[in-house]
């Protein structure tokens, strides 16, 4: 019982986190008084870097949950792999090249735009409603189970 109660609240606390960085705090330090460009990327470079690191995590975790205590149906691990497909993505391919232009913004060199970032976003919400049905799914399934 406790496993599955593990992974219901794994995608809900994982959801809650992409929504309240990605779509809270990432937009709004960039409005703070005197938060430069420069600054607003060093700290969005510090926050993604560890929200990456609880996502990984988080993925492993739930992979071992899943492991252990297997949905009744495929759907729960069809959504799951498309999160770790995405997450995987983030970290090997979007968030080295994100940090590099990062990197440069913070060195005073002009970057050059890159649609990378919206990338980014769209897959930002696209993992996040993947948690959302994720979650919402072992909990339906659990409730009739426990019917």
């Amino acid at each position: 019982m406790f496993l599955k109660i593990l992974q219901i609240a794994i995608p809900f606390v994982w959801f809650g986190m992409v929504g309240a960085i990605s779509f809270v705090e990432a937009p709004l330090k960039f409005r703070a008084p005197n938060i430069t460009p420069a600054l607003g990327l060093g700290i969005g470079k510090i926050v993604f870097k560890t929200l990456n690191r609880i996502e990984i995590i988080f993925a492993a975790l739930l992979a071992a949950l899943l492991f252990s205590a297997r949905p009744a149906t495929d759907f729960a691990l069809s959504v799951f792999a498309a999160i770790v497909v995405l997450l995987a993505l983030q970290t090997v391919w979007l968030l080295p090249i994100l940090n590099a232009r990062a990197e440069r913004v913070i060195a005073g060199v002009d970057a050059p735009p890159s649609r990378k970032h919206l990338i980014f976003v769209a897959f930002e919400i696209l993992k996040f409603t993947l948690l959302f049905v994720l979650g919402a799914s072992l909990l339906m399934e659990n409730l009739r189970f426990e019917q």
